[in-house]
């Protein structure tokens, strides 16, 4: 079985040079391709230090291998750059056909570098890549710019954008294609700093499989595990708009920026409740899950909102922070976020962060414009994502993000800002699921649920083994489980959601050695080996940019405030091993005391170019 080749297309928005690059076969083995391919480029492109919204900093879209392929739920895509919200490694994944069309132009990734001085797009086909003029489409939301784009070129067009947020340089601006976003981290702020509204590209359907014949087998097989698995047909009917019944039940579904672990009446925004406004479904390129549920607003003051989901981030992120039980306004802030480019996360936990500071006279009226930021007042966290998207008023002070606000404010602020390494955190609560927990900490993107999701703990499966959740001294090993399985199925890039259903890693690994030629994905071990190489890589790249053990910390409410669960398992739970975690799992990473990766175990992984930036 022959490897196949790679290329990926280098752009300069400072000079307009645009070239092909070739991807050796050596890369290829070490990395595969999507994360891996990320860390590598992005660790040997940026300098350390430098700003991540000025000209030197870079930014890799990326496809996997299995991209535009009939293999299931492995056409995502993802962006990594340097975070102007965290200062840390950034990746950031999203779906529809963006990933697909990617590879259908025969690259494995864009890298864009240097800044315009204009608004631009690039269109990129088989024959080339064109740096065109965006000033027609500057300022428009994520809808009109890709109506746009399919008008320029096309119905066969499929693109990646950003909306106003990003513009304005809102520091957790997403990308979007469809209406799926690469959300988190602000990558779609450092695209505003470059004046890059969109990517459009236009390809016909054709790709290169090192072995066609048994890439068309493994794909057989990962259809008939599909069919026989229980958790495929949940989330076919369900997406993810059900997730909020089950962490409420069990406790960990934050309110009132972390105090809580439960709403008072859940039943109001249940999956049923949502079901009731549901107008259509949608998937990403070649997945029958196709779990986006439509939901569309049909009376009322939010009369005619429609949102592609709201998936459970954002059900939780316009209900939970300030205590609201209203799903028409969570679907009208879902569908705003998504227009003008926000983040769900980050935009619903610093409105959350805004009006606990108003509870206690941090901010007032004067400060909020006039908005009474007072629980459950859904009208007012309307008003905050306008302001916010546009950095107007009081939005101009939460654009930067919790950790920003924090600082600005003082007077102990900090205390209630909801973060690791400046990125929000998302809607579990760390307390009452202990290795979900850990992950936000340790991870390198910063407080991210699907950095190294604890479907253990969550959603009661398993493997590698059963856990009590609220145990603290036995979850090192699950939360390196956890991270390293994660980064090595995004090398394909498979969804999250799918590593249960009875295909992987086996016949995960059978398609990228049939699709790639890298007949080593097909032995776990390599796999695992890869998914600690990236994940290493990462923390490396971190290091260099000064992060160390005092960056892997939680917010001081969740070291030192019992979880209040109102009735649910869970009250009282506390984080109170923080420190012992940490040296469990620096020492089963082999990274020193203070978090950094040794020599030893960067020689092991074949990281060698990580050495010399070992701190002496």
């Amino acid at each position: 079985m022959s490897q196949r080749g790679g290329k990926f297309v280098r752009v300069n928005l400072s000079t307009g040079k645009i070239m092909d690059e070739g991807i050796s076969p050596e890369t290829r083995e070490a990395y595969v391709g999507g994360r891996g391919f990320g860390i590598n480029y992005l660790y040997q492109e940026l300098q350390p230090g430098i700003d991540p919204l000025g000209e030197a900093n870079k930014i890799l879209f990326l496809n996997g291998p299995l991209a535009g392929s009939a293999a299931q739920s492995v056409s995502r895509w993802m962006a990594c750059t340097k975070s102007p919200l965290t200062g840390a490694y950034a990746r950031s994944v999203g779906g529809a056909d963006f990933g697909a069309w990617l590879r259908f132009a025969g690259y494995d990734f864009i890298l864009v570098e240097g800044q315009s001085e204009k608004p631009v797009y690039l269109h990129l086909t088989r024959e080339k890549c064109e740096i065109k003029d965006a000033g027609d489409i500057w300022g428009k939301d994520i809808d009109e710019t890709q109506r746009w784009l399919v008008q320029q070129h096309g119905n066969n067009t499929r693109s990646a954008c950003i909306g106003p947020a990003a513009e304005k340089l809102v520091k957790y601006a997403h990308i979007a294609s469809g209406r799926r976003t690469a959300g988190r981290c602000g990558t779609g702020t450092v695209l505003g700093s470059k004046k890059l509204k969109a990517i459009a590209i236009n390809a016909q359907r054709s790709i290169e499989f090192a072995n066609a014949e048994a890439f068309k087998s493994a794909v057989g097989r990962q259809l008939a595990a599909y069919k026989n698995s229980k958790g495929f047909q949940h989330h076919k009917a369900n997406g993810t708009m059900d997730m909020q019944d089950n962490t409420n039940r069990l406790g960990i579904f934050p309110v009132r920026n972390n105090r809580f672990g439960r709403l008072l009446e859940p039943q109001k925004v249940s999956f049923e409740e949502y079901r009731k406004l549901r107008t259509g479904e949608f998937g990403c390129y070649s997945c029958s899950v196709r779990c986006g549920k439509i939901s569309t607003v049909r009376s009322g003051t939010y009369a005619g909102a429609s949102s592609e989901g709201p998936e459970y981030e954002s059900i939780w992120a316009f209900s939970g922070p300030i205590e609201s039980t209203n799903i028409a306004a969570t679907i009208a802030a879902d569908e705003l976020c998504d227009l003008l480019g926000l983040d769900t996360i980050s935009t619903g936990n610093c409105i959350g962060f805004a009006y606990e500071l108003y509870e206690k006279g941090l901010l007032t009226k004067k400060d909020t414009d006039g908005l009474e930021l007072t629980y459950g007042n859904h009208e007012a966290m309307i008003a905050l994502i306008k302001k916010i998207a546009a950095r107007e008023g009081i939005g101009d002070l939460l654009a930067g993000g919790v950790k920003q606000v924090a600082a600005q404010i003082g007077q102990g602020a900090e205390n209630y800002a909801m973060h690791a390494k400046g990125l929000e955190f998302p809607a579990y609560d760390p307390r009452g699921a202990k290795a979900h927990g850990y992950s936000y900490i340790t991870s390198n993107i910063g407080a991210a649920h699907n950095y190294g999701y604890a479907h253990q703990e969550v959603r009661g499966v398993p493997v590698p083994r059963a856990v009590d959740r609220f145990t603290e001294d036995d979850k090192a090993d699950l939360v390196i489980y956890n991270q390293d399985e994660t980064a090595f199925s995004e090398v394909g890039i498979s969804c999250v959601f799918t590593t249960e259903w009875g295909w992987f890693p086996g016949i995960f690994g059978e398609l990228l050695a049939t699709s790639t030629g890298v007949e080593q994905c097909t032995d776990p071990k390599y796999l695992w080996n890869l998914g600690e190489k990236i994940v290493n890589l990462e923390r490396a790249f971190n290091v260099r940019e000064g992060f160390r053990r005092k960056d892997d910390t939680f917010p001081a409410r969740i070291l030192t405030e019992p979880l209040l669960t109102r009735g649910a398992p869970g009250e009282g739970q506390m984080v109170k091993q923080q420190d012992i975690f940490l040296n469990n799992y620096y020492r089963l990473r082999g990274w020193t005391e203070d978090g950094i990766p040794t020599a030893a175990r960067l020689s092991k992984l074949g990281l060698k170019q990580a050495l010399k930036d070992l701190p002496q």
